[in-house]
C-alpha cells in the first residue's frame, strides 16, 4: 500500500541509493510523511501567489502522478492553476480546462479586433487630411512603439504563467498590487470604452445604409430607421444587450463562430483590393446635413481608379480649418490597440495597402467626407457592408469579454474591497458572468456619448498608459536583475523598454493633452487608494529588488581604504538588554549617530547545539516592530552566545557590510535602581497593550 493524503501519494518501496535494494514503509508511516510534505510544500506554494506558482505547482504534481495540477483532495489547501491570481487573503479558484486552441482562442479574435470599425470608417478620413507621407508615418509610428511593447510582454510571459487578465497580471505582479490594480483598472475603461466605439460605430454603419435622409422624416426605400441622438441611443442598447445575451451563454460559442466572421471578413478584405481593378472611374454626389435643421450641404467627387494625377494630388496633407490632428494620430494608434494581445506583428502591409490603395484612386473629397467610401468603389457593395457589420459586432463581443475576465480576475484579487466582491462570482463553467452584468452597465454609459469620434482619443490614451506600464514593468525587472527574470524571449533591453515608456507618454499628449493629463491623476489617486485601502498581499515588490540592487552596487563602492577623518561619523552598536527599560536610551542614540550606522544589538545567553530550535530568529520580528515604533533609523542584529562578552565581540565583528561597520561601541550605564517599563509610559504602547488586553478579555 502507499501513503495518501489530499492527493499526494507516497509509494511503499523504496530503493537505497547506495545498494540498490527495496525496503518497505509501514503504511502509517508513509501517510504521515505524505502529510509532512503536503504540509510543507502546498502552504508555501499558497502563500507565494506569484506568476511562478502555475509552473511549480504543475512541476510538483507531475512528479507526484498528477500533472493536471488539481490533486484529488477539496481541502484550502489544494492548488489549481488560477492559484497564481489570488493574494493570500483570496480563495483559490478552480480552473476550467482550456477548450480553445490558440488559433481560435487568440488569432481569430485578435485579426478581428485589428480589422475593426475604425479602419472602415475612419481611412479615408485620415489619408485624406494627412496625405500618403504622413499617413505613413504615422503607421510607422504606432507600429513602432506597439513593437517595442510587444518585446516587453513576450519577456514577461515567457518568464512565467500568465493568468487571466492579461496585461493585468503581468503589471501586478511585476510592480505590486498598488501599481498593478490602478492601471488594471484603467485598463478595464479602456476595454469597455472600446467596446462603447466599436458599437456606436456598428450604429453609425447601419444608419448610414438604413437611416433616413438629413432633415427627412419620410422612409424611402430601405432608409426606413429614424435618426437623432436617442435613436442612436436606442440602437447602439440593442445591440449591446445581443452582445450581452453572447457572453452570458458563453465566449466559447462566440469563439467558435468568430472563424466563420474571419472567412466573411476576409472575402471584405479581398473585394476592396479586387475592386480598383475592376471598376472604372464614376463620379458621386454626397450630401449631409448643415449647420441648421433645414440645410444640406451637397460635394461632387469622384473615384479615377489608379492615377498618378489622384496620387500626386494626395501626397501632402490637406486639413480643414475645423481639423485636428488629434484624429490622425487616434486612428494611426487605434489600429494597434489590439496587436498587443497577440504579440503578433504582420498586419503592417494590409494597412500600407489599404491607404496607398485609397490615395492613390479617390479624390480627396470622398475620402474626406464619405465615412463608407469603400462601399461606393466595391464590385459589390454588400461585401463591404457585410464586413462591416461582422468586424464591429465580433470586436464589440471580444471586448466585452475581455473587460469582463480583467474585472473578475481584480476582484478576485480584493484589490478594491466589497465593491467588487460579487465580481468572483462565475457559473458552473467557470463564465464570470456578474462582471459581464458590470461591464455591460457601463459600456451602457458610454454609449451616451452618442459619437464615436468623441471616445476614440480616451480610448486610445488609457490603452497607450497600459502598454506604457507593461514596458515599466518589464524594464523594472530587468534593472532590478533579480534571478527569478529569466525570460526565455531574449530580443529585448531595457533600451527597447524605455523607449517604448517614452513613445507611449509622447503620444498620449500629442494626441490629447487634457485626457493624459486627466488619466495620469486618475492612476495616481488609484494608486493611493489602493496602497492605504488593498490587503497586503504575497506577490513580492519590485521595489525591494531595486533597492537592493542599488545598495549593493552602492556598497562596493563605498571603499574602507578611502576613509579620512574629515568625513568620520559615528557608527554605533548599542547594545540592548532589556528594550522595555532602554527605550529612552534608543531615542538619544539615534539623535547621536547624524547620518550614520544604527545598529541595535542584542546577546541572548544559550549554546545552540543544546537548543531543538534558533531561538534568535523569531526575535526579529518584534525588535523590527520596537524600531517602527520608536521611530529610528537604526538596524537589529542578535546573537546567541554563552557569555555577553563574546556576544559582543561577535557582533563587534560581523554587524555590518563594507564601509558600513560599527566603529562605537554603546553600553548603558549600569546601577542598582529597579528598571522602569517604557511601554507603560508610552501612550502608543499602551493603546496596543489596551488593545490586546481588551481583545482578548
Amino acid at each position: 500500500m502507499a501513503g495518501k493524503y489530499n492527493g499526494f501519494e507516497i509509494r511503499k518501496h523504496f530503493s537505497k541509493p547506495s545498494l540498490g535494494e527495496p525496503f518497505s514503509l509501514p503504511t502509517e508511516v508513509a501517510n504521515k510523511l505524505a502529510k509532512a510534505i503536503y504540509a510543507l510544500s502546498i502552504p508555501n506554494l499558497a502563500g507565494m501567489s506569484n506568476e511562478h506558482s502555475p509552473l511549480l505547482t504543475y512541476g510538483l504534481f507531475s512528479v507526484l502522478g498528477d500533472p493536471s495540477g488539481s490533486g484529488s483532495g477539496s481541502g484550502s489547501g489544494s492548488v489549481s492553476g488560477q492559484q497564481g491570481m489570488g493574494t493570500a487573503n483570496s480563495g483559490n479558484p478552480t480552473s476550467s480546462p482550456r477548450s480553445l486552441n490558440t488559433f481560435f482562442g487568440v488569432i481569430v479574435p485578435t485579426v478581428l479586433s485589428m480589422f475593426s470599425i475604425v479602419l472602415f470608417l475612419r481611412t479615408g478620413f485620415v489619408v485624406g487630411h494627412a496625405g500618403l507621407f504622413q499617413s505613413l508615418i504615422m503607421l510607422g509610428v504606432a507600429y513602432v512603439i506597439i513593437s517595442l511593447t510587444i518585446l516587453s510582454i513576450c519577456a514577461i510571459s515567457t518568464n512565467g504563467a500568465v493568468q487571466g487578465g492579461g496585461a493585468y497580471f503581468m503589471i501586478s505582479r511585476s510592480l505590486g498590487p498598488e501599481f498593478g490594480g490602478s492601471i488594471g483598472l484603467m485598463f478595464y475603461l479602456a476595454n469597455v470604452c472600446a467596446c462603447g466605439v466599436y458599437i456606436l460605430g456598428l450604429v453609425e454603419a447601419i444608419l448610414d445604409i438604413f437611416g433616413q435622409d438629413p432633415g427627412s422624416s419620410v422612409a424611402e426605400g430601405v432608409r426606413v430607421l429614424p435618426q437623432g441622438y436617442w435613436y442612436g441611443v436606442l440602437y447602439s442598447s440593442v445591440v449591446l444587450l445581443v452582445c450581452l445575451l453572447v457572453c452570458l451563454v458563453g465566449a466559447q460559442i462566440y469563439s467558435r463562430a468568430s472563424f466563420l466572421i474571419l472567412l466573411v471578413v476576409t472575402v471584405s478584405l479581398l473585394s476592396i483590393y479586387i475592386s480598383p481593378l475592376a471598376l472604372g472611374p464614376r463620379d458621386f454626389t454626397i450630401s449631409h446635413q448643415g449647420g441648421t435643421a433645414n440645410s444640406t450641404r451637397v460635394y461632387n467627387t469622384s473615384y479615377t481608379g489608379f492615377n498618378r494625377t489622384t496620387l500626386r494630388n494626395n501626397l501632402g496633407p490637406g486639413y480643414s480649418l475645423d481639423y485636428s490632428t488629434n484624429m490622425v494620430m487616434t486612428f494611426a494608434t487605434r489600429v494597434c490597440c489590439h496587436v498587443q494581445r497577440l504579440h503578433w506583428d504582420h498586419g503592417w502591409g494590409q494597412h500600407v495597402w489599404r491607404t496607398e490603395e485609397s490615395h492613390s484612386t479617390c479624390d480627396r473629397v470622398l475620402l474626406i467626407q464619405d465615412y463608407g467610401f469603400f462601399r461606393r468603389i466595391n464590385v459589390w457593395p454588400p461585401f463591404v457592408i457585410i464586413g462591416v457589420y461582422c468586424t464591429s459586432l465580433s470586436a464589440a463581443m471580444s471586448s466585452l469579454i475581455g473587460a469582463s475576465r480583467i474585472l473578475h480576475a481584480l476582484s478576485l484579487d480584493q484589490l478594491f474591497g466589497l465593491p467588487l466582491a460579487p465580481a468572483t462570482i462565475t457559473s458552473s463553467s467557470g463564465n464570470p458572468w456578474v462582471s459581464v452584468l458590470y461591464t455591460w452597465a457601463l459600456v451602457q454609459c458610454v454609449v451616451f456619448a452618442g459619437q464615436l469620434n468623441s471616445i476614440t482619443s480616451l480610448v486610445t490614451v488609457f490603452y497607450l498608459l497600459a502598454y506604457a506600464a507593461v514596458d515599466l514593468a518589464c524594464l523594472a525587472l530587468e534593472w532590478a536583475s533579480a534571478p527569478n527574470f529569466r525570460p526565455t524571449f531574449q530580443f529585448f533591453s531595457w533600451h527597447s523598454c524605455l523607449l517604448g515608456i517614452t513613445g507611449c507618454v509622447v503620444m498620449m499628449f500629442v494626441i490629447n493633452p487634457v485626457y493624459s493629463s486627466a488619466s495620469i491623476a486618475l492612476l495616481l489617486l488609484l494608486l493611493l487608494f489602493i496602497h492605504y485601502r488593498a490587503p497586503t498581499s504575497s506577490w513580492g515588490y519590485i521595489s525591494q529588488a531595486l533597492i537592493f540592487h542599488q545598495v549593493r552596487k552602492y556598497l562596493l563602492m563605498l571603499d574602507v581604504r578611502k576613509e579620512h577623518v574629515k568625513f568620520w561619523r559615528p557608527q554605533v552598536l548599542l547594545m540592548v538588554s532589556n528594550p522595555r527599560s532602554s527605550c529612552q536610551l534608543i531615542t538619544f542614540v539615534n539623535q547621536l549617530k547624524k547620518g550614520g550606522l544604527f545598529v541595535l544589538g542584542h546577546v541572548q545567553l544559550g549554546d545552540l547545539d543544546t537548543l531543538p530550535s534558533d531561538p534568535i530568529q523569531p526575535q526579529y520580528n518584534f525588535w523590527l516592530s520596537l524600531v517602527d515604533k520608536l521611530g529610528v533609523k537604526a538596524f537589529v542584529d542578535l546573537t546567541l552566545s554563552s557569555s555577553v562578552r563574546q556576544g559582543t565581540q561577535h557582533l563587534l565583528r560581523i554587524t555590518g557590510l563594507g564601509g558600513m561597520k560599527p566603529n562605537t561601541l554603546v553600553l548603558g550605564f549600569y546601577d542598582n535602581c529597579v528598571p522602569e517599563d517604557y511601554f507603560l509610559q508610552d501612550p502608543a504602547f499602551c493603546e496596543d497593550v489596551s488593545g490586546r488586553n481588551g481583545g482578548g478579555g
